[in-house]
């Protein structure tokens, strides 16, 4: 009995009277601080106190305090009161205040992000706009604002301005924009959800290749720059170069522009054909039109060579010349000297070799060389001598020596002659007086008597033929005689003839 009266005592109670009260504020908006009290008539009575929101305890305190909240969400609405336990004398109880609705209040919704032009064009530029509002009750407080593209801060950052001008560029791969709204203090910070932003590209067109080269040549060994370049297109743009022949790429470069350049440090011969370039921005590739790169060598040094009849070249001889590059591109003009001045020249359209000839003097004696220039580079050749023999004073000395040895051969048949006409007339039976004048006043001489044969013999000329007047060593003669032989006065014949009596002399020149 004695147990049951003293729990009976000792029991706690739960009352709810108006001896404890929930102080709340009225109005809460999104970050303001939120204070409640819980207080009784007599808080010295108050041992322990408890706060609840929506039955469920939030803070407890073994004597008399507050609670807070430092910056209220919209989640902190709700019903909120409080619990007091009280003691007095032997016996204790709970007191429990009156129950207030907080409905916290939103500052500004979420924002909204929206781009202007919607689907902008790449290259150009698109405004963003962070779209939100302040509560009418709170439409002194500031706001600042952030634009964000996949977790990249964009433009200056946090600003006052809810607007933001960007380039655009377009990418094959999904971007997301999103923007952000805080206030001063940083208590409320919403942000938008992500959007998508699709930029239009505009294709690559009227791809072209140019060359660095006049007139699409090139000189071996020297570089060549290919430039590609497009009218039209955005973004990034993928330039490659190929050789029709070969069929692979020789490069390739990947830029933000509408121009590239390929460099070949050295061309070679075999670098010599049709070339084109490729430009592609992630829609349709375009290709250039080929352009055929002509690869010219300089001429290689010639070599000149002399074709004489003979071994020794003579006056009248025809010599040839003949120069040749064995490398170089065609036209080749070749040119041909004689002690440094300008003999002729002659081109060789296809290539090879060019000759010329030339009569030879006794002047033509000395050194000869050739060059050869096929207008990038003129190179000489090494020069060859030429010995002409057989000079004029020799050739007149020649004719000379022929002219007196065909006088003193003349002279010589003419001394023969006389030799042989006088031996002729000394012959044993003539008289001496034959050769005396005859007349009528002549003793002893008839009148009737004819002429001797042997007078008209001897007002013949000798006859002579010159076999071979221009030998330079004998001269041969034929001399024709007549011989006349008297008889007795009794005979009938007066004379006897001898023809075709031949001598042959030689005369030799002095």
């Amino acid at each position: 009995m004695l147990l049951w009266l003293s729990l009976v005592i000792f029991a706690p109670e739960r009352a709810q009277s108006g001896w404890l009260t929930l102080l709340a504020p009225s109005s809460v908006f999104e970050g303001d601080s939120m204070v409640l009290r819980c207080q009784g008539e007599d808080n010295e009575k108050i041992k322990t106190m408890s706060y609840y929101k929506d039955e469920r305890r939030l803070f407890y305190s073994e004597k008399v305090s507050h609670f807070s909240i430092r910056s209220a969400v919209l989640s902190d609405s709700g019903q909120y009161y409080c619990i007091a336990f009280r003691k007095r004398f032997l016996s204790s109880w709970e007191e429990t205040s009156n129950s207030v609705n907080i409905r916290v209040q939103e500052l500004f919704p979420h924002p909204v992000l929206r781009a202007n032009p919607s689907r902008p064009t790449e290259g150009s530029t698109v405004t963003l706009t962070c779209e939100t509002r302040l509560h009418p009750q709170r439409s002194h407080a500031q706001l600042w604002f952030c634009f964000f593209k996949d977790g990249q801060v964009l433009g200056p950052g946090w600003s006052r301005s809810p607007e933001l001008q960007i380039p655009t560029r377009w990418s094959k791969d999904s971007v997301s924009y999103w923007c952000k709204a805080e206030t001063v203090t940083q208590r409320v910070s919403k942000q938008s959800l992500p959007s998508q932003i699709h930029v239009q590209r505009i294709p690559v067109s009227n791809v072209t290749l140019e060359t660095q080269a006049p007139e699409g040549q090139v000189i071996e060994g020297r570089k060549l720059v290919l430039l590609c370049s497009v009218a039209g297109g955005t973004g990034n743009i993928t330039f490659s170069w190929h050789k029709e022949a070969a069929g692979t790429s020789m490069g390739q470069k990947t830029l933000h522009s509408q121009s590239a350049e390929l460099a070949i440090p050295a061309m070679k011969e075999s670098d010599a054909g049709n070339y084109y370039c490729r430009a592609d921005n992630g829609c349709d590739p375009i290709q250039s039109q080929a352009v055929n790169i002509l690869v010219r060598i300089p001429v290689s040094r010639p070599v000149l060579t002399l074709r004489t009849p003979r071994a020794q070249a003579v006056v009248g001889d025809v010599v040839e010349l003949h120069c040749e590059a064995e490398r170089g591109s065609p036209p080749i003009l070749y040119r041909f000297y004689h002690e440094d001045v300008t003999l002729g020249n002659g081109s060789a359209p296809s290539g090879g070799g060019v000759s010329f000839n030339l009569s030879l003097t006794a002047e033509h004696s000395g050194n000869y060389s050739c060059e050869a220039d096929n207008g990038l580079e003129a190179q000489p050749s090494e020069t060859v001598p030429l010995s002409v023999t057989g000079s004029d004073g020799y050739i007149r000395g020649l004719v000379k020596a022929a002219v007196l040895g065909g006088l003193f051969g003349v002279l010589g048949v003419v001394a023969v002659l006389l030799l042989f006409y006088c031996w002729s007339h000394k012959m044993p039976g003539r008289s001496s007086a034959t050769n005396a004048p005859r007349g009528p006043s002549s003793p002893g001489t008839p009148d009737d008597i004819p002429p001797s044969p042997l007078t008209e013999m001897e007002e013949l000329q000798s006859v002579y033929v010159n076999v071979d007047p221009v030998s330079t060593n004998v001269i041969y003669s034929q001399v024709v005689s007549f011989q006349t032989t008297n008889g007795s006065a009794n005979t009938g014949r007066t004379f006897l003839e001898n023809e075709d009596s031949v001598i042959y002399s030689d005369v030799k020149k002095t």
